[in-house]
């Protein structure tokens, strides 16, 4: 039987100093990203849903907590769903005016193809379609949502898609709330990958 696992990106953050929190825990969603939460859940409510996964990140377990609510299952929380590792978290990390602009930081940007700043693509991929097929057995037929984070998200996606791993961050096709299904064949394997924003009408304008 055919199903589909989406994968939903948190909400937005409360995180007015703009820090690349990254690991780090205690980041909780602010309001509007709440608002976000509430409206992946409404898009949710028809779906036919056998597994609820989330990182173990708590800005990822406010998101899905509207959600495990709609479709009264348990939530597993799975840690191959977390964020990647970034030697820059805790860090402000806007372009010109963060962490980039000290030469100190240079020597970790030698080498974009693994990262050489962060965990190597390779095993982001790894485990994240560990997630994706863990999450696929779990719903027993039906469809599954995990609940994770942007890097993984589209790094996930561009492997399955043959995109280039090595990119432009500011190029993402993976928003904020933003859902990312990996339809799967009668055999339980990837066939297709779609991409949509339920919550669109309450992203940032860009700057």
């Amino acid at each position: 039987m055919a199903q589909t696992i989406h994968f939903v990106r948190h909400g937005e953050v409360h995180n007015p100093e703009k820090i690349l929190y990254g690991l780090q825990p205690g980041w909780r969603l602010s309001e509007r990203g709440q608002e976000m939460a509430q409206v992946v859940s409404q898009w949710s409510q028809n779906l036919n849903l056998g597994a609820i996964h989330s990182s173990p990140l708590q800005r990822a377990q406010e998101t899905v907590a509207p959600i495990i609510a709609k479709h009264n299952l348990v939530l597993t929380s799975d840690s191959n769903l977390i964020e990647a590792s970034n030697i820059f978290e805790g860090k402000k990390f806007e372009l010109g005016s963060g962490v980039l602009k000290h030469p100190s930081s240079w020597r970790y940007l030698w080498n974009p193809w693994r990262p050489s700043w962060g965990e190597p693509y390779e095993k982001l991929i790894s485990r994240m379609l560990k997630a994706l097929f863990t999450a696929r057995d779990a719903a027993d037929g039906k469809d599954a949502i995990c609940v994770s984070h942007q890097l993984p998200i589209w790094i996930l996606r561009s492997a399955i898609e043959g995109r280039r791993l090595i990119h432009d961050p500011r190029k993402r096709e993976c928003s904020l709330a933003s859902v990312t299904s990996f339809e799967l064949d009668n055999e339980g394997m990837i066939s297709s990958v779609s991409y949509s924003e339920p919550a669109k009408h309450l992203l940032p304008a860009k700057k």
